[in-house]
């Protein structure tokens, strides 16, 4: 079964990363470290590394890395990587207009209307005869552990920005595991 995004919304210049559950995306593998993870980053653009703030003190020290396409450091990270320094990357956050398009099993989940990610996800679910699962905010996507959808404000509209993940030190799921950074709706902070 073959979706297709939206060509509207310019998805034809982005790179095209994979996806295996559990073990990384694109050129990033969990459990990295931040020299392993600028490393692999460095064919796709400039990195910045900086602390995350430790909200939870069940977490060890997290870094995140923030990974912008080649000549366009001043726009918006394409990719935010987070690593924890007990578990080493742990998280890769794929921005809704910069970042790579990733697929699940043919289905595009960056940069999309989230009814129409939606829709895609039921469908596949239904074709296929698996499940597909809302995360508690309410978002669609595939019954993977692993894939956490969320959404970013583009302009007027809220395009799904997904989170690929592993659980770090001390967290229960990958839910749990969430960089407090990631916290957000409509585009504020809430942790």
């Amino acid at each position: 079964m073959a979706f297709k995004a939206e060509p509207e919304f310019g998805f034809s210049g982005r790179d095209e990363w994979s996806y295996a559950s559990a073990v990384g995306v694109g050129p990033l593998r969990f459990g990295m470290t931040v020299d392993e993870v600028v490393e692999a980053t460095e064919t796709v653009g400039q990195t910045t590394v900086g602390g995350c703030a430790q909200d939870h003190a069940i977490f060890s020290p997290t870094w995140k890395v923030e990974v912008h396409r080649r000549g366009a450091a001043s726009s918006p990270p394409a990719v935010a990587t987070y690593v924890s320094q007990a578990v080493g990357l742990f998280c890769v956050a794929v921005d809704a207009v910069n970042g790579p398009q990733v697929t699940y099993d043919g289905i595009p989940l960056v940069g999309r209307d989230l009814s129409e990610l939606e829709s895609d996800a039921i469908a596949y679910a239904e074709a296929v005869g698996v499940h597909f699962r809302y995360t508690p905010e309410g978002y669609a996507g595939p019954d993977d552990p692993g894939v956490l959808m969320r959404a970013q404000p583009v302009g007027q509209l809220l395009r799904s920005r997904p989170l690929f993940m592993v659980t770090r030190d001390g967290a229960n799921t990958e839910w749990d595991s969430m960089p407090s950074e990631e916290y957000r709706l409509n585009g504020q902070s809430t942790a």
